[in-house]
């Protein structure tokens, strides 16, 4: 069967893909993703021969002065984003995936390794693929002493996003890809493979270098209140790091809640930042940080913390015994007063966020939350009501809630109440989209990007 015949293989066909050969180390993974390589090679080259001069359809002067909104003109292997049909990972919907993709042990959440795996190769990896790859990578999720001390003197205010990024980009120190390209000793068709490592390496110290900022910043500093444990998945692990919260339905919301962000196609700001920076062959460290550095925009990345404090605005304002009137009222008060309500629309989906409705069944499950907390079950009754008032409103093409009108809220239920640091958490997640796709990126060879500008007169002209 060929490789892209496997990511449209009907789900009642699919086989768990084990790898029993592969020995148990660090290049598990690698080994099988080097098979798959050939195949997609030789089809990015028969569509650059066959179809090179074909037309993808016309450049709008709207999608130029709009932010390219729209504009096909990216090559992103993991996942399609439909306005429709909603997003899809090698064919996959969010709820397949859950039910494809390998958990923990004793059961949960898929796990966000598993999703990496998944978007890399395509293939559905076994347990025991994924309890490899976990181990590896919290054997190699340490930090650098100079990345410590780097964090530790960074002052306390200096914005979470602004400390992760720096961190980030120090960890260029230890690109491989960075120290091989500097002395010739590797081709382009091999450049894959360091930026493979670095990739791995990135990934697994993303959750120690969130926890010491969250520990710098809102606890004081000091040393953190775990450990990094080798039998522990990448989420447990950000969870014990992080030392918020016992409940071991945290770390099944950490595992969802890092899987669902880690990829959302490719045109969004925080990935196509990676892939732009990337292209010129800075090293994953470099691209990475550059794709944070959009994340915490106000626009991308910061809409989870918004949400939370527009539900607890609401909430304060409205009597205690509320009811969808008063949800309704508030609503349009809101929106006559010129403002938006947070957590609802989407640049490009126009149909309820599948994100959105995995958190939902998630917290469905849990009565603690979803019949106990009351800040939640506003999010449940303005999920139900504030996409009528935005129909009648009539001035958003989707009234739909999106991914970030739960996720902050299932934070703070938990006890992660400082919203400065929800998109610091984004970030950790963010890396599994970005980083496959910089290592396909470099595995097809793919250029320096650089498209074409135009001056205002010569739009006109040509138009």
């Amino acid at each position: 069967m060929s490789f892209i015949a496997r990511f449209i293989t009907p789900l009642a066909r699919k086989p768990t893909l084990h790898f029993k050969s592969v020995r148990h180390s660090s290049t598990a993974l690698k080994e099988v993703f080097e098979t798959v390589i050939p195949e997609q090679r030789a089809l990015f080259q028969k569509v650059k021969r066959e179809y090179g001069d074909k037309s993808l359809g016309e450049t709008k002067v709207s999608q130029l002065l709009g932010g390219m909104r729209g504009l096909k003109c990216m090559v992103w292997k993991g996942s399609q984003l439909d306005a429709y049909t909603g997003i899809r990972f090698h064919g996959k919907t969010i709820q397949q995936c859950q039910e494809i993709l390998p958990g923990p042990v004793g059961g949960g959440e898929m796990l966000p390794e598993a999703m990496f795996w998944f978007l890399l190769t395509g293939m559905v990896p076994s347990e025991e693929n994924i309890r490899t790859f976990s181990a590896e990578l919290a054997e190699k999720g340490d930090l650098p002493d100079y990345l410590v001390t780097l964090l530790d003197n960074l002052p306390p205010t200096l914005h979470p996003m602004t400390q992760i990024a720096i961190a980030v980009s120090a960890l260029n120190h230890e690109s491989v890809f960075a120290k091989l390209y500097e002395q010739g000793k590797i081709t382009k068709a091999n450049y894959w493979e360091p930026t493979f490592d670095d990739c791995i390496t990135l990934m697994a110290k993303l959750p120690i270098i969130a926890a010491k900022i969250y520990q710098n910043t809102y606890r004081g500093g000091g040393q953190l209140p775990g450990k990094i444990a080798r039998d522990a998945d990448w989420a447990m692990n950000f969870s014990n790091l992080l030392g918020v919260s016992k409940d071991a339905d945290f770390v099944d919301f950490l595992r969802l809640y890092l899987a669902l962000h880690g990829d959302h196609e490719g045109g969004n700001v925080s990935a196509h930042a990676t892939h732009l920076v990337g292209s010129a062959l800075a090293d994953p460290m470099l691209s990475y940080s550059a794709g944070l550095q959009g994340l915490a925009g106000p626009l991308h990345g910061l809409t989870a913390q918004e949400v939370l404090r527009f539900i607890l605005s609401m909430k304060e304002s409205m009597p205690s015994d509320y009811n969808p009137d008063d949800i309704k009222t508030y609503l349009w008060s809101v929106l006559n007063s010129g403002h938006v309500v947070p957590g609802y629309g989407h640049a490009v989906l126009r149909k309820p966020d599948p994100r959105f409705e995995a958190l939902i069944k998630y917290a469905r499950e849990r009565p603690a939350i979803s019949e106990h907390d009351d800040t939640f079950k506003l999010v449940l009754q303005c999920s139900e009501i504030a996409p009528l008032v935005l129909t009648e409103h009539g001035k958003t093409s989707n009234p739909f809630p999106n991914v970030d009108a739960a996720s902050g809220v299932l934070m703070h239920h938990f006890g992660l109440t400082q919203t400065m640091f929800y998109t610091v958490a984004f970030g950790v997640s963010r890396c599994i989209g970005p980083l496959t796709q910089l290592i396909w990126d470099r595995a097809l060879g793919l250029p320096i990007e650089r498209p074409k500008s135009l001056t205002l007169e010569s739009v006109m002209e040509t138009a």
